[in-house]
């Protein structure tokens, strides 16, 4: 029995794999207690942790602690005379225009942030002694302050951590009760602010991860779990709870990462290697592009930008996706000037949308789809809730107030922005990545994935629509098909043209040797590690880098060639030219993967029924610019491999609703996926 739980922002989804039998869950979100959410929805599935035989758990408490500010109390230690790089930060600013700008405020303040004397240079060779017992007075005012976890980040530790590692066994020596990271842990690249924003962020949710992490591990222990757990993390692969624990700022994207890579499970599984992948949640939606069966991992990652807001950079390994706050709870508002605009504020699971009768007096993207038909009042919260009409009723009217129009026409107006929201984040990852989306399908899962996937998938261009099977717990799903990965990057700038292909190899065989045994240490099995080499690559130069796969054993001049020559072809597509420039390698990127034993996907059982099975009747659906139509509604439990069928249409169950515009051809494969195509839209 192989089980998988993803806490979100408004629900808790889980998934049981049973000998190929799969049941799923969900159950609301409970902040700031999450694991009770999980433990209630082993409770609502009826299930007993002493059954599984692999259980995966996907949180959302890292990103909301920071988003909230509801992270510990900390402080920095640093080298003498870099104590202000938080504040300093860059220079660049989303809005050039903008003569309002103001810096984001450091997560640590300045009477916390402490220097040592120390230096290195940019070799790792020491040019000032570490002068440790500096750090004896540091410790005891930070004592006084009652901080509760300190960021080490000293200059030039991404080549030589030794002064970082004396630190933080000095600290750990006289003052064990607080929680230390430092940045040789988290993040061993250059770039001075953003690995100090790196290991400062990480500090930040340090005592709070390994408080929920170790309830979650000690209560599921106690109701049984004998295997285990694993934790998602951000780069697609699951860790153990010490490795999670250890460096939390890996977990900053742990939902969305699973469903990712779940999209890649099942594009292997039917043939389809490109996808656009699409997560629509009650908070957010999410995408990211997987060409060729891969996700793209990147580290240029930064929470809380916007066209004003430069955000706080965090260098972990995350899939390359693209967020935004628009969800089935966005919140229908308008601005002073009367313009109407959906998200990112969201009703959340409390009070959640009007027609959910918990108190919410504001339209969201739910009411919206609810007014115009698309949502089967008898399935609204999965048909164990009335939705409450009058509280639908009111908020509408408050908006049709105030707009001077009917419920409908606003209805129609909250999902077309919610569209254009989406459709402007699914260009993000392809179009502007340099990719064709007439070259891709759409996969769309999450709550409300099914519901916006066709129309979205129109307006983008994309050959067919897909929703897979599961679709409205996939990112749980997700966790079942993913293994153990920890990835190791290490900044050391080589330029290709003069440097031996052996100095090459002997870099990463250096890289490979620390990884394995760190995740040797942290209980994975060696005899089922592999690893994969990544190399970050720019022309001589440049600031950014392209992120190239290379091969493994020693290098030759021929084979070294060969990357650079990927590298020409890989920074043409993305930024549509090259250069003759010499390109240097700045990261190496060794990426560790322990096997884990999965079930083979369910197939959906064949009875030969004929498609009149699955037909529930007929219902009243506004598809906005296509009319008014009398749909076809469909049971999608009842539907089988093989049966066919042409849109308008609805296909529903107590948690997914998909909605088929007029003149769609509609399938279903051998595992239960729905393919929706729309070939004539290229």
């Amino acid at each position: 029995m192989r089980v998988a739980t993803d806490v979100g922002g408004t629900f808790t989804d889980l998934v049981c794999l049973d000998d190929g039998v799969i049941r799923t869950v969900k159950s609301d979100t409970t902040p700031p207690n999450f694991e009770e959410g999980v433990l209630n929805a082993i409770s609502k599935a009826q299930l007993s942790p002493g059954d599984f035989t692999f259980f995966a758990h996907g949180t959302t408490v890292v990103i909301n602690a920071l988003l909230s500010r509801k992270g510990s109390k900390i402080a920095l230690i640093t080298t003498r005379g870099f104590r202000d790089v938080l504040e300093i930060a860059r220079g660049n600013r989303p809005d050039l225009f903008n003569f309002a700008f103001e810096k984001p405020s450091p997560f640590v303040p300045r009477y916390l942030r402490h220097e040592i004397t120390e230096r290195m240079d940019y070799r790792g060779q020491v040019i000032e002694t570490l002068r440790l017992q500096e750090l004896d007075q540091i410790v005891e005012d930070l004592r006084a302050e009652k901080v509760e976890a300190i960021a080490v980040c000293l200059l030039h530790a991404y080549v030589n951590p030794s002064h970082e590692q004396e630190i933080v066994d000095r600290i750990q020596q006289i003052w064990p009760e607080v929680d230390v990271i430092s940045s040789n842990h988290v993040c061993r690249e250059w770039r001075e602010y953003e690995r100090t924003s790196t290991t400062v962020l990480s500090a930040y949710v340090l005592p709070i991860a390994k408080k929920y992490l170790g309830k979650l591990d000690a209560e599921i222990r106690r109701r049984g779990l004998v295997t285990n757990p694993f934790i998602m993390q951000s780069n697609g692969g699951i860790t153990t709870v010490s490795g999670a624990s250890g460096n939390p700022i890996s977990m900053v994207e742990s939902g969305p990462a699973s469903g990712m890579l779940g999209a890649v499970a099942i594009g292997r599984e039917i043939g389809e290697e490109n996808l656009i992948a699409l997560d629509i949640g009650g908070t957010t939606a999410k995408c990211a592009l997987l060409h060729g069966g891969q996700a793209k991992i990147t580290t240029d990652y930064k929470i809380e930008w916007d066209r004003t807001n430069p955000g706080y950079p965090i260098r972990t390994p995350v899939v390359d996706l693209v967020e935004i706050g628009n969800g089935g709870g966005s919140i229908a508002w308008t601005d002073e000037g009367g313009r109407l605009h959906v998200g990112p504020q969201s009703a959340g699971a409390s009070p959640g949308p009007a027609a959910y009768g918990r108190g919410g007096d504001n339209i969201t993207t739910t009411d919206a789809n609810l007014l115009l038909g698309r949502i089967n009042p008898e399935l609204f919260l999965g048909g164990g809730h009335d939705l409450d009409w009058g509280a639908l009723d009111r908020a509408f009217k408050k908006l049709s107030e105030k707009l001077n129009d009917t419920p409908e026409e606003i209805a129609r107006g909250v999902i077309r922005i919610a569209n254009a929201n989406m459709v402007n984040a699914l260009k993000l990852v392809s179009l502007n990545k340099g990719y064709d989306p007439r070259d891709f399908s759409l996969i769309a899962f999450g709550g409300g994935g099914a519901m916006h996937a066709v129309n979205l998938g129109e307006e983008l261009g994309v050959r067919k629509v897909i929703i897979p099977v599961n679709s409205s717990v996939f990112s749980a799903w997700g966790m079942l098909m993913s293994d153990l990965r920890r990835d190791f990057l290490q900044t050391r700038v080589k330029n290709l043209t003069e440097t031996n292909p052996d100095e090459i190899s002997a870099v990463f065989a250096d890289i490979e040797g620390e990884a394995i045994a760190q995740c040797n240490k942290e209980g994975m099995d060696k005899s089922r590690m592999r690893s994969v080499r990544y190399a970050d690559m720019r022309y001589r130069g440049q600031e950014h880098t392209v992120k190239i796969e290379v091969p493994e054993g020693n290098f030759t001049e021929i084979q070294v060639e060969e990357i650079i020559n990927h590298f020409h072809d890989a920074h043409e597509r993305e930024f549509t030219f090259r250069l003759e420039n010499q390109v240097e390698l700045v990261n190496f990127h060794v990426v560790i993967f322990g096997e884990i034993d999965k079930q083979d996907i369910p197939r959906k059982a064949v009875t030969g029924a004929a498609l009149g099975a699955a037909h529930k009747g007929t219902r009243r659906v506004d598809y906005d610019e296509a009319g008014i139509h009398e749909a076809d509604i469909y049971d999608l439990s009842r539907l089988e491999p093989g049966m066919e069928f042409v849109g308008p249409a609805v296909v529903e169950d107590p948690t997914t609703t998909l909605v088929i515009t007029p003149g769609r051809s509609v399938t279903m494969d051998g595992l239960g996926n729905i393919h929706i195509s729309l070939e004539d839209n290229s």
